[in-house]
Parts: C-alpha cells; structure tokens; sequence
C-alpha cells in the first residue's frame, strides 16, 4: 500500500500546482480593481496607486505569483484586503464549521443509503422499491436552495421547533444537544442529492453481487437472502460505494456554499462569496486552492481505501 500511494502522490502534488497557476491566473482576469475598491470610489489617483503598491499588486503577475506561492508554501497566507484580519484566521474558522456540517452531512448520507439499499435488496418488494426509486429521484430533482428554504417553512416557521440558521452560540461541543438542532436542517439540505446517488451506485452494485456464482451456490445450500445480502454482497460492493463517496464528496463541497448562505451558516462558503463580491483576491485565492486541494486528499484516500479492499487495481499488484 505504501508503493502505491507513493506513486499516486506525484500526480496529486501535480494538479495542486497548475490550479494554484489557474486559480491566481482567472482571479486577475475578473473585472475590477482590489485596490480600487479598497480605496473607495471617491480616491484619488495617487491614493489608489499607493494601495496597489502597499498591496503588491503594481508588481508583474509572475512576481506576484511567486511570492504568493511562497506565502503557501511556508504557511504565511497574509491578510485579507477588504473583510479585515488575518487570512489563517478567517480560513480556520470557515474551515471548522464547513467541516463540522460537511462531515454531519456525510454521515447521514451514508447512514441513509446503507439502510434503503440493503433493505430495498434484501427484501425486494414492489412498494418497497418504489419507495425508494421514488425518493432517490424527488431528492435529486430538487435543488438543494429548494430544499432548503422549503425546510426553513416546515420547521422553523410552521412547526418552529428547530433553528432556521447559524450556528450554536456557545460552540459546538459545549451543548451536543443544542448543536444537533443547528445542525439538522442543513445537514439534512446537503445530504439529501448525496444520499440518493449513494443509494444508487449501492443498489445496483448490491444485485450485481446476487447475481454472481457463489451467491448461486450458497443460496443452493439454503443460506438466507438477508446473509447474503449482508455478509457477503455488501462487502463485496463497498469499494464501489467508496468510489462513488469520493465523487459524491466534491458536491458536498459545491453544494455547501449554497447551503451555508441559506442557513446562515458562517462556513468556507460564505467566505469564498464575501471575498467574491469585495474583490479580496488574497482570500478568494487561498480558498479556492484550499478546496482543491481538500479534493484532491479525498481522492487520493479513496483511490487508497479502493486499492485496499480491492487489491487487483494496485499497480503492478504489489502493495
């Protein structure tokens, strides 16, 4: 497993680099002028040349790019334009509650599509199907701002039992049962297109299992479906599952700006649409490389985990 994660790495630390360059380069063809907006719109000429030059941004692009990548690499984000502070602040803080509702909305997804999917294979029934099929499809066809202000309506505003937005005021482990209340209707928002893909890829990969010749056999010897289904179909069709999680993983990430801005969630999100709409190219930048590069790490640990539950996809079938 080491070899093969050591030659995975390579192509990882590759795509990191040229979005770093398509990150810094795209930022700089948006219309506008940080320094510009920074300066107010009644500055004068001098004025706005003096913050484009306290910023840098009077140097060539390759220059600036540099020293930008030098900030990354030696962990110095810098500070940002227009919201104020420390950028490792502002990320770090963005970055825990993203990680906090990504990861609540991870484990419902994956809660939800190993019950409907086992249970709709280990006891195929019409209505059951139905139910399920029918589910997957209302939860995908329903976008998640949909979604989400229709939860606002139901439990917050007709049935007010539950909060329509931020986050738990004494922090998130200080009251675990205030901080499921928070948490639930976004995670329930961004967890519902991800589950139904999961459901998906699981139920099908599930009867593609029942149908292979050992299932045959251990069902002549009058092993029950259930066992089957459970013991022997499920692992089997886990790293499909893994594959299909990974790629489910980058719509958490896109869907949680949309859902971080209907719940009032102050996530990376929110972050990335505040430093957007100001023109805080430090922000926007070391955001957008962090998502890619949180990506990239999800990718990498699921090519892993698929290569350990499978071991005839690791190159050269050696671990």
């Amino acid at each position: 497993m080491t070899r093969y994660l050591l030659r995975r790495l390579p192509s990882a630390v590759l795509v990191l680099f040229l979005a770093s360059i398509l990150i810094f380069l795209v930022l700089r063809l948006v219309p506008g002028d940080a320094a510009t907006t920074l300066a107010g719109p009644d500055a004068s000429q001098a004025s706005i040349d003096a913050i484009r030059a306290q910023l840098g941004l009077d140097k060539s692009i390759p220059s600036q790019y540099l020293t930008w990548l030098g900030g990354i690499l030696t962990f110095d984000l810098g500070r940002s334009f227009v919201i104020g502070g420390n950028i490792s602040d502002l990320v770090l803080d963005g970055l825990t509650n993203t990680l906090v509702l990504t990861s609540a909305a991870l484990i419902l997804a994956v809660v939800v599509s190993l019950v409907l999917s086992v249970a709709a294979v280990a006891w195929p029934r019409r209505w059951l199907t139905a139910v399920v099929n029918g589910a997957n499809t209302l939860a995908v066809a329903l976008p998640p701002f949909v979604t989400g202000v229709l939860l606002v309506l139901v439990f917050a505003v007709l049935i007010p039992v539950l909060p329509a937005g931020g986050v738990p005021p004494a922090g998130f482990l200080a009251r675990p049962d205030i901080t499921v209340q928070y948490l639930l209707l976004p995670a329930v928002c961004l967890a519902l297109p991800v589950s139904a893909a999961l459901t998906r890829f699981l139920t099908e990969s599930l009867r593609t299992e029942l149908e292979q010749p050992y299932v045959t056999t251990a069902r002549a010897v009058g092993v029950r479906r259930w066992n089957l289904v459970s013991r022997s179909a499920l692992r089997n069709a886990l790293p499909t599952m893994i594959t299909a999680l990974g790629l489910q993983t980058g719509q958490l990430l896109g869907g949680s700006i949309l859902v971080e801005a209907i719940f009032a969630w102050p996530g990376i999100g929110r972050l990335i649409e505040q430093g957007i709409s100001r023109r805080d190219y430090p922000v926007v930048q070391v955001l957008l490389l962090l998502s890619v590069s949180i990506f990239v790490v999800i990718q990498l640990l699921t090519d892993v985990a698929h290569a350990y539950l499978d071991p005839r996809i690791r190159i050269g079938g050696k671990s």
